[in-house]
């Protein structure tokens, strides 16, 4: 599926990997609630069974993402990420990838039955959810495994292009960190040793969340 270069897949794995050195000390030293809830890197195996139970190629910079973190713990943890985003445990992306196939082959059948010729947008064999927005995760981000766009789905069947790629959606956050003018623009903050990307809705969390950029 991914028809680039081996050349240009290892570039992406090098820059998803330094995105991620850069991130992870940040957290460290300021967000600890959030890099305590970081769940370990996945190995070689455990992202093949993953690729297995989906049945679909999955992109190189996924792997990369994953074989750094996979995921974070059960423990509630604010969107950390672009998009008030949190990345998910791979049983989650699993339940989230299955579930969507099976909305998308409900509609295929429908379409069958009515003699539609409209294409289905509702989900994509391709696109593989690796980010959740809210504890539910009936809204999140998907990395498309033909173009390697980042994809937001909620359970609206919105769907809109949000990065061009997962690198820019890693340096964008690592930057974000590292220069606080740029946090003040996302309206990045931490409240209670968590990395919160955006505002918080809840008032008494919005009172203990301060932006990065003071």
């Amino acid at each position: 599926m991914d028809s680039r270069t081996a050349r240009e897949q290892s570039i992406e794995w090098r820059q998803i990997d330094d995105a991620w050195q850069r991130i992870e000390p940040w957290l460290e030293r300021n967000a600890p609630a959030t890099w305590a809830n970081l769940l370990p890197g996945a190995s070689k195996a455990e992202i093949e069974a993953l690729q297995d139970s989906l049945g679909v190629r999955l992109p190189v910079g996924l792997r990369a993402l994953w074989s750094r973190r996979a995921g974070v713990g059960p423990d509630p943890t604010p969107g950390f990420m672009p998009g008030e985003s949190v990345l998910m445990p791979f049983e989650v992306v699993r339940r989230t990838y299955q579930l969507k196939m099976q909305l998308r082959q409900g509609d295929e059948e429908a379409q069958r039955r009515t003699g539609s010729t409209e294409e289905i947008t509702v989900w994509r064999p391709s696109w593989i959810p690796f980010a959740a927005i809210g504890a539910d995760a009936l809204s999140g981000l998907s990395v498309d495994a033909e173009t390697g766009r980042i994809w937001y789905w909620c359970e609206y069947a919105e769907r809109s292009v949000q990065f061009e790629s997962l690198t820019d959606f890693m340096e964008e956050m690592a930057d974000v960190l590292e220069v606080p003018l740029l946090a003040a623009e996302a309206r990045v903050g931490l409240m209670n040793g968590f990395l919160v990307w955006g505002v918080p809705q809840d008032a008494a969390e919005r009172a203990a969340w301060k932006p990065l950029a003071g």
